[in-house]
């Protein structure tokens, strides 16, 4: 009896989801899942909200209508969710892991085999808009579900749209585990259980950087899927900088054939199209940024005539290598855009609301070599970089996207913005731009570089020139944002730290950032994983919190499903420590 007791406890402790839900109550009973699991998805009759979701190239289900849910729509949230569930129960049987590394040696820590089983044999999902006005914290209610398993092996999933159905099957799959003796199938120890659950922020994303080192379709679309796991909905692409222009455009076909390292990397449109419909089905929004007027020397690689301060030492010219800008007086340049964006946004419009037009880092010291311009002065580039920046908005604007900037166009241009653009926020936490950027009363996105930037800490791209005594590349070689960010100084991140109440709501979430000089699709996944996960909590269940040893083992579970999942995730703590409860902490 003492030993069963023992047993009980130790499963209880291993409660592990992650993101941790917004509140949840669970037992200690186990259940199986029936290898013939059945989804049943109903819809209520007094559901009155329709959820637009572009699915295929079409508006489909998820922004509100006052419209009665169509025999269309309803097939839709149908099909997507039996995609997801479809997934969810291949992962159960073939991807659960025995989570033998969380606890002593020779602890039994699974149920007998030789007793009744009771088994899970269908899940019920329940959807009802009008289920999100009592269950989520926050404004956008579409993402918020209610689990419950009764010890009988009922399962009830209520949701208010699909993509909530979508967060509740990943929570779901979180509570089974293989069996070290049975391929029977996979059991929790969790029930009764009962999940309420929402996100503390509407927009919760990576960052990621495809221009600098070659990351092919594949590997973001394996990124997504990591991040559907950690209910993170928003993947924001960095599609080209002055080192390459990697995307096809064939509205301007040598974009890409000239400005791609080569012609074997390139994004093709079905390329873009693939990563979008799958960011879709795995409920994460895919969305690019061609970042102007900097950060755009590639450009010059085949319309030369279009770049200023091409092919001149860089250090005056660009913080990175090449150096070169769009030049901002020429009349050639609004109609190169026009073409670039009418054509790009056309096709990703079809997929996602967002479109993120940069805006950081602009030199000024190069517009005293344009020839369009002729001068660095602030007082002279200004209205040059409020009418270039205006005339983005308004191809973006054309096509019903609402546009991100990063901060610089805020804090440093001053420029005048439209009041329903996004502002995202990147400089160290101690230079206030997010509080900046509330007092001017942009919504906008966090993610400060001293916490959020997954690419410090491994050294500089940059050589010391030897005939250089004076060269800042020297012992230890650190880059400029060092050190490294591991997963608790990521989970520790506080962004609403000194944030005034009434401007909280202007918060819409944040990014997780990695930048790509030193990155490509081989170390990728190390890259990311597992400290996007820690900040994919910070956004989901609201930041605050310090990071404590119930947070390492729950992470390092999260670590253990994302290695099942072919994953190349970095260790979150050792096993001795996992295996010893309470044996290293200090």
């Amino acid at each position: 009896m003492l030993a069963l007791l023992c047993i009980c406890v130790l499963v209880r402790s291993c409660f592990a989801l992650w993101p941790q839900p917004e509140h949840f109550d669970r037992g200690s009973s186990t259940l199986w899942l029936s290898p013939d699991v059945q989804l049943i998805h109903e819809f209520s009759p007094g559901s009155k909200s329709v959820f637009a979701w572009p699915w295929y190239g079409a508006q489909q289900i998820i922004g509100t209508s006052e419209n009665t849910t169509s025999s269309n729509d309803r097939e839709f949230a149908t099909t997507l969710l039996q995609s997801a569930f479809d997934r969810m129960k291949y992962d159960i049987f073939n991807r659960s892991f025995v989570p033998q590394k969380f606890y002593p040696r020779d602890v039994q820590f699974e149920p007998a085999l030789d007793v009744r089983r009771q088994y899970i044999q269908r899940i019920v999902i329940e959807e009802d808009s009008r289920h999100a006005k009592r269950t989520a914290r926050r404004s956008d209610k579409s993402e918020a579900y209610e689990l419950k398993i009764s010890n009988d092996g009922a399962v009830l999933i209520k949701i208010s749209s699909p993509r909530g159905g979508l967060y509740a099957l990943q929570t779901f799959s979180q509570l089974f585990f293989a069996h070290s003796a049975s391929s029977l199938g996979s059991y929790t120890s969790y029930a009764p259980l009962l999940i309420r659950d929402s996100p503390a922020f509407e927009h919760r994303g990576l960052n990621l950087d495809i221009a600098r080192n070659w990351i092919p379709p594949k590997d973001v679309m394996r990124t997504i899927e990591a991040m559907a796991a950690n209910k993170l909905n928003r993947l924001h692409l960095h599609a080209a900088d002055s080192q390459a222009w990697p995307i096809e455009i064939p509205a301007r076909p040598e974009l890409a054939s000239k400005g791609a390292y080569s012609k074997a990397q390139i994004w093709s449109v079905g390329d873009l199209e693939a990563v979008q419909l799958h960011g879709t089905e795995f409920g994460v929004d895919v969305f690019l940024e061609i970042d102007l007027p900097g950060h755009t020397a590639s450009v010059g690689n085949a319309y030369p005539h279009l770049v200023t301060a091409k092919d001149v030492p860089w250090p005056d010219y660009a913080l990175e290598p090449p150096s070169g800008q769009l030049r901002l007086n020429s009349s050639d340049v609004p109609l190169f855009i026009e073409d670039v964006l009418n054509d790009l946004l056309s096709r990703t419009s079809k997929h996602v609301s967002l479109f993120h037009l940069g805006g950081d880092e602009v030199n000024m010291n190069s517009y005293s070599l344009d020839p369009t311009v002729g001068s660095s002065s602030y007082e002279t580039l200004r209205p040059l970089v409020q009418a270039f920046i205006s005339h983005v908005i308004s191809i973006a604007t054309a096509h019903s996207l609402t546009v991100i900037l990063w901060e610089e166009m805020v804090l440093d241009w001053k420029l005048d913005l439209p009041e329903n653009v996004i502002i995202q926020t990147w400089r160290d936490s101690h230079d206030k731009a997010l509080d900046l950027i509330l007092d001017n009363g942009y919504r906008t996105l966090f993610g400060s570089n001293s916490h959020w930037y997954l690419d410090c800490g491994h050294g500089w791209f940059v050589d010391p020139e030897p005939s250089n005594p004076d060269s800042p590349v020297k012992p230890p070689y650190l880059d400029h944002c060092s050190p490294y960010k591991n997963w608790r100084q990521v989970y520790a991140y506080d962004p609403l730290a000194g944030v005034r109440q009434d401007k909280r709501h202007l918060v819409l979430g944040g990014e997780a950032h990695l930048w790509g000089e030193l990155t490509d699709s081989v170390n990728l996944d190390f890259m990311l994983w597992p400290r996007l996960a820690a900040a994919a909590e910070v956004m989901w269940s609201g930041p605050g919190k310090q990071p404590s040893e119930d947070t390492t083992r729950r992470l390092a579970e999260m670590r253990e499903r994302l290695v099942m999942r072919g994953i190349g995730a970095g260790v979150v703590q050792m096993e001795w420590c996992l295996r010893h409860k309470g044996g290293c902490t200090q």
